[in-house]
């Protein structure tokens, strides 16, 4: 029974898996796993992209991709029996994977699609892995450890008109805490971690995700909800508002994210002080039983 949680884990010798690790927040995770010694497996649903990042960052460690559709369970228990057959166990998982929900404005606007797509992929897809990896993990007596991505969207407070998206990271933050306990109490050498990414505006994939939204999950009603903003939008958007925005280097991120792997920290994040306050304020709402403030993107 794990009272303090397991020692630090090793990142020099292990097996890593990203999801998502084709590009954006992903790829620099890949890229600081390899730069310490990591054997590490891309887990992507885009084979260019996975191609061209393989030829890339191979030069720079033992480097695997296998093509993953995240919201199929089939296709990560594919990528799982693929990991242990190939490279005989997984010490690190990091379900990084994510979409927008391509719906956004207001809540009433939503249609079932966004929030079929939005949950297959973050919150289905975090789960598929959990499923499919831990009780390999588990048995094969390796120290390992979980790390799925949140967001401050939603795992800390909602952006108002960002329900369905905000929606699904609280889940993954939900979800994770509940892990990390069960993990605790069940074994002596594995944990899990919510990342938060932070630290500034990031010029990700999940701009764009809508270009790997299924047919059959397209929205019906058509322009109903929000359009999706593209990285350079938003960031025009934010400046003509008199906001300071701040771009996130993502290679430092995927350092900041592995060194916090490595120490096993629960809560992951970069230059959390803000949200601090936030928390405070929004425990202190909830104490008197009021409707807590929400994310105001302060980025």
């Amino acid at each position: 029974m794990m009272t303090d949680g397991p020692e630090n884990i090793d990142i020099e010798g292990s097996v890593a898996v990203v999801t998502g690790g084709a590009n954006g927040i992903g790829k620099g995770i890949v890229k600081a796993l390899l730069s310490r010694g990591a054997s590490v497996v891309i887990a992507d649903i885009e084979e260019p992209v996975i191609a061209e990042t393989v030829a890339e960052l191979s030069q720079f460690g033992p480097l695997d991709s296998f093509v993953t559709d995240v919201a199929d369970e089939t296709s990560v228990e594919a990528l799982s029996e693929y990991v242990f057959d190939t490279q005989g166990k997984c010490n690190l998982l990091f379900n990084n994977a994510g979409v927008g929900s391509g719906g956004g404005g207001k809540a009433w606007q939503n249609e079932p699609n966004d929030w079929k797509w939005c949950f297959s992929v973050n919150v289905f897809g975090t789960a598929h892995g959990v499923i499919s990896f831990v009780p390999k993990m588990i048995e094969s007596g390796e120290p390992g450890h979980v790390i799925n991505t949140s967001s401050g969207d939603g795992g800390f407070a909602p952006v108002p008109m960002a329900s369905v998206y905000a929606s699904s990271k609280a889940a993954v933050s939900c979800f994770t805490e509940a892990l990390n306990h069960q993990l605790l109490s069940e074994t002596d050498n594995m944990a899990a971690s919510v990342f938060y990414p932070s630290g500034g505006l990031m010029n990700t994939g999940l701009f764009t995700s809508q270009r790997n939204r299924p047919e059959e999950l397209q929205r019906v009603r058509g322009g109903t909800g929000r359009k999706s903003m593209t990285f350079d939008e938003l960031k025009d958007l934010l400046e003509k508002a008199g906001r300071e925005v701040n771009v996130a280097d993502l290679d430092e991120l995927g350092s900041f994210v592995v060194q916090a792997t490595h120490e096993r920290r629960f809560i992951i994040g970069r230059d959390l002080e803000d949200t601090v306050d936030l928390l405070h304020r929004r425990a202190d709402a909830i104490s008197a039983f009021q409707c807590p403030p929400h994310h105001d993107m302060g980025i």
